[in-house]
């Protein structure tokens, strides 16, 4: 796992590679080099063990998705600030499942990091309201409902937030 500044050094080695390949007149080469320099900039930004999870995760496959998680050992210093975001928000998915007490950290960490997508966000909020309701606290379960209403712009949500809302009534 590289450190996230080394994927930017090697950028920058390339477009120096290059640069020196322009000046020997061999264009060709300076062109594919410059070509290259977008693969670690992409890496940067979009880190590979976290698009390998979600690729594992939408295939229903959990273990999977930790196993590439698992990858990452020190997130502070391999991952871009969003990224983090993306990689609490990911173990906070895999642990509704069994243990909701760290779940909810992993979210609450997701939505304070920040996560670039609405829907994903809508998600952890809704997940987050479910973990409320089920401790009782229906103030917030109420508000995190109603913020993730609003950040569900194509109404994928829509289903599980009114029986949320139903369930709800019963406390």
């Amino acid at each position: 796992m590289f450190h996230k500044n080394i994927k930017l050094i090697i950028a920058g080695l390339l477009v120096v590679a290059a640069i020196w390949q322009f000046t020997e007149s061999n264009i060709g080469n300076g062109i594919f080099l410059i070509l290259l320099t977008a693969f670690p900039i992409f890496l940067y930004f979009k880190n590979e063990f976290i698009l390998l999870a979600f690729l594992k995760l939408r295939k229903q496959d959990f273990e999977g998705a930790k196993k590439w998680l698992a990858y990452i050992k020190n997130p502070e210093g391999a991952l871009v600030r969003k990224q983090q975001g993306y990689f609490n928000y990911l173990h906070g998915i895999m642990l509704s499942q069994t243990n909701i007490n760290q779940s909810e950290k992993f979210f609450k960490k997701a939505i304070e990091l920040g996560l670039s997508m609405d829907m994903d966000l809508a998600v952890a909020k809704l997940n987050l309201a479910g973990i409320a309701m089920s401790r009782r606290r229906k103030l917030e379960a109420t508000n995190l409902l109603n913020e993730a209403k609003k950040l569900d712009k194509q109404n994928m949500l829509t289903d599980q937030i009114k029986m949320m809302k139903e369930q709800m009534k019963k406390i």
